[in-house]
């Protein structure tokens, strides 16, 4: 019987082949006789047609996936990304090439919550500005940094997904006010179940103390904050972004925070990424910056790697993993023909 053969990209791996990572999952891999696993000999940016050819599927780090790097997947049946986002992902090119994209659902709620709340608490009490103030000898300097306490503040929560409700759950015990939730694909009962209150964007931006972003990257969201919409936050408020550099207007938040519209703000994604340059963004003092990667531990590379090859062993055993992007191709007859063969193997 040929195994069922789930390569990891290259990215996962050291130049010398050791792991990159503590635990990214893959003794749950090793557990299933059926399957076989294989490295990516080399990193690249977009996965190339050569590199999927001879594996059925592909946990996916940081590379891009298109038509391109689909475009001779005769053998090759799914994408499971490593995470919950995918817009570096064609998920058109995909279903047209009968690829399942499958994604890690649920495993990265509250790492990431806990990173926000971190971050809120960070930006409130001047943590990055006290540290320096002891490395530089400035100690008289600390009555010009007086913090303020999340008591009595407001949330707002722009997706109300998994990351966002676990971020509500998270700052349950701090005696905020109930929170603010703009999400249109979510229903104001739904919300309300949270303890929140669902909301129109502008009432949120212009009401909010923090506006926490938490909804994927798409061509509904793209550009979603930008100067208008920051000119609606207080003066006294903070903009954190753990999801997607896109979504907000990055040259009208430099203005913003460089101009001291806003108090602060806390980025882990940018629009390019890695920048070419450093970011413009270090220059200020009322920003916290991570490069994409505030919320990664070792439990989070460990659940999510566990959550993807837990979805490789579902399809080499004719089940439909959990996470599903693009679900129709469970009805292609293209793709029904190629997952049968290949499990009959």
């Amino acid at each position: 019987m040929s195994p069922f053969r789930v390569g990891w990209t290259a990215d996962f791996f050291q130049a010398d082949g050791a792991p990159r990572f503590r635990d990214i999952g893959q003794d749950v891999l090793a557990a299933c006789p059926l399957i076989e696993v294989v490295r990516f000999a080399e990193h690249r940016t977009e996965i190339q047609p050569e590199q999927l050819t001879g594996i059925h599927g592909a946990i996916v780090l940081a590379p891009r996936v298109t038509a391109h790097s689909l475009s001779q997947a005769d053998d090759f049946l799914a994408i499971g990304r490593f995470g919950v986002g995918y817009d570096s992902v064609d998920v058109a090119a995909c279903t047209a090439a009968d690829v399942l994209l499958f994604i890690t659902v649920g495993a990265v709620d509250r790492p990431v919550a806990e990173a926000t709340v971190a971050w809120m608490l960070a930006l409130t009490h001047h943590v990055r500005t006290k540290d320096r103030l002891v490395r530089e000898h400035r100690w008289s300097d600390r009555s010009h940094y007086m913090g303020c306490e999340l008591r009595g503040r407001t949330l707002g929560v722009v997706g109300f997904g998994g990351i966002g409700r676990a971020v509500v759950q998270l700052l349950a015990g701090f005696g905020m006010n109930p929170p603010l939730v703009f999400d249109p694909f979510v229903s104001p009962e739904s919300v309300a179940q949270s303890g929140a209150r669902a909301v129109s964007l502008d009432e949120l931006l212009s009401s909010a103390d923090f506006i926490s972003i938490h909804c994927p990257l798409n061509e509904q969201t793209r550009g979603l904050i930008g100067r208008r919409e920051l000119e609606l936050m207080k003066p006294a408020a903070y903009l954190i972004n753990t999801a997607r550099g896109g979504i907000v207007d990055e040259d009208a938040l430099f203005v913003a925070l460089a101009e001291h519209r806003i108090a602060g703000a806390a980025i882990d994604c940018f629009v390019e990424e890695p920048p070419a340059q450093p970011s413009r963004m270090a220059q200020l003092d009322n920003v916290l910056l991570a490069p994409h990667c505030i919320a990664w531990t070792d439990e989070l590379f460990r659940d999510i790697g566990r959550m993807a090859c837990q979805g490789m062993i579902d399809l080499a055993e004719r089940r439909r993993p959990r996470g599903a992007v693009n679900p129709e191709v469970f009805e292609q007859p293209g793709f029904l023909a190629k997952w049968e063969r290949l499990c009959e193997r």
